[in-house]
């Protein structure tokens, strides 16, 4: 699982609400009259390398009026506080100023363990510093999701498993991001992608699924309709040339997506069935999800 690409395509999907949630006080005058670009990949590569490209997500904020010069946030995950290096980050902003021929930079840390990390650097010398840095940080671990389960803002609900809250209220987070998604997102496909996004960070067990069910008996009908109509619509056929095609790996995770969406969950039985199947059996599960009213039904 990559927590870097999750992220990455949570603020290239949503760029607008994820600086409004991610750099809030930068980010209190961008509304959606204020164009978001990502920079694009291939010429950072080029000119920067390929290390740099992991950890970021580069958005060009410009104001069409143009009264105010561009804004670059630069926006990077951290799964783990201690692997953090506030150096490198000095030297990618320093770099993408110079390319970019700008000193209007904004650098952005999300961080997901709440742990300890270096939060300004000084450099200098007895008398003077000649460098202070320090930047915008987003401690998810650290964010009370109380004060988030009503917001508007997507990106917020969908991170709401991520931030903090008593255990006992952990199920009802998870129904809050659901409901989050489902009633400000209106794409199929970006609802099936993005529950994929809060179950990772939610990672209920099975118990926790079944209270789920129990407390939440209109949302989990919901997401029942949703797959079935969500499958009707085509997504088996994309199944099937994907197996047509032989990427194993890309069949088995869409599968297994489907089976989330239609059932709630995957046990590590069924997972590991579906990781060792070859590519017909794969397509024969895939078609019996629509007539299927449990998981056994499917792996019959």
């Amino acid at each position: 699982m990559s927590h870097d690409q999750n992220f990455k395509n949570l603020i290239l999907d949503y760029p607008h609400q994820a600086l409004r949630f991610f750099a809030a006080d930068e980010a209190a005058d961008i509304d959606e009259r204020v164009t978001i670009t990502p920079i694009r990949q291939e010429q950072l590569k080029e000119r920067l390398g390929d290390r740099f490209l992991e950890v970021d997500v580069p958005l060009l904020a410009e104001w069409p009026d143009g009264r105010r010069e561009a804004l670059l946030f630069l926006l990077e995950e951290e799964t783990r506080a201690r692997r953090f290096s506030i150096y490198r980050l000095v030297s990618y902003c320093a770099s993408l100023a110079e390319l970019l021929g700008t000193d209007r930079i904004v650098p952005v840390v999300i961080f997901l363990d709440g742990g300890h990390r270096q939060s300004e650097l000084r450099l200098g010398g007895d008398l003077h510093t000649y460098l202070r840095f320090h930047y915008l940080v987003c401690d998810l671990a650290r964010i009370d999701a109380s004060a988030w389960l009503e917001s508007d803002n997507i990106v917020a609900r969908l991170n709401l498993p991520a931030m903090a809250y008593p255990p006992s209220r952990k199920i009802d987070i998870y129904a809050q991001a659901m409901r989050g998604l489902f009633n400000l997102e209106t794409d199929p496909e970006r609802q099936a992608k993005y529950l994929d996004f809060i179950d990772i960070y939610a990672d209920l067990d099975d118990n926790e699924r079944k209270v789920y069910e129990q407390r939440y008996p209109e949302e989990v009908q919901k997401m029942t309709t949703f797959a079935d109509r969500f499958i009707e619509k085509g997504f088996e056929e994309g199944i099937e040339k994907g197996i047509i095609q032989g990427k194993a790996q890309g069949q088995a995770s869409v599968l297994l997506k489907l089976l989330q969406i239609r059932f709630g969950g995957v046990d590590s039985q069924y997972r590991q069935r579906i990781e060792q199947a070859d590519a017909d059996t794969l397509l024969l599960w895939a078609e019996r999800i629509l007539t299927a009213d449990s998981l056994e039904d499917v792996f019959i």
